[in-house]
């Protein structure tokens, strides 16, 4: 199941001792982490994310473009939104779902799949620009949406209310 992976990364981060090699260049986070927080810092270009909602919507708050990998359900849709609507997104290239477990079956990520859409998201040209700066517009548009007098607080404002009132 889901914590076998876990297991898996743990000893593969332990024995292969990637926390050393990353030392003064990076950590490792165990556990829950700050995501909108840490997407948030000037030196993040980019976000790959599975295109789970908590996941997109925290990259989307914070104004970063996205590499797009999902693996299945809504996870999809979700990547849709991002590359074809938003237009701030750049995809691996997956396109089968692909459950655990069932990896033999499912979508083969290569090292080039990778590398041309990094290539592709940092790209410097009028297509990375205007991606990044849309990405940074809506990050804008959904951390105002969360300020007082924005449109989500109202909204969660008015279920509250009425929650309250049923109650």
């Amino acid at each position: 199941g889901n914590n076998d992976a876990s297991n898996q990364v743990t000893k593969w981060i332990e024995e292969d001792g990637f926390e050393e090699r990353i030392k003064g260049r990076g950590f490792v986070v165990v556990g829950w982490a700050p995501q909108v927080l840490i997407l948030s810092h000037p030196a993040i270009g980019g976000f790959l994310t599975h295109c789970g909602w908590n996941s997109t919507i925290g990259g989307i708050s914070a104004g970063v473009p996205l590499l797009t990998l999902p693996l299945f359900a809504d996870q999809f849709t979700n990547e849709r939104l991002v590359v074809q609507i938003l237009k701030t997104g750049v995809s691996v290239g997956a396109d089968e779902p692909t459950a655990w477990g069932e990896e033999k079956s499912g979508f083969k990520l290569t090292k080039e799949h990778v590398k041309n859409a990094i290539d592709q998201l940092m790209n410097e040209g009028n297509e990375g620009i205007d991606r990044r700066k849309r990405a940074k517009e809506f990050g804008e548009k959904a951390n105002k949406a969360v300020e007082v007098g924005g449109s989500s607080y109202l909204n969660m404002t008015l279920l509250i209310q009425d929650i309250i009132q049923q109650s």
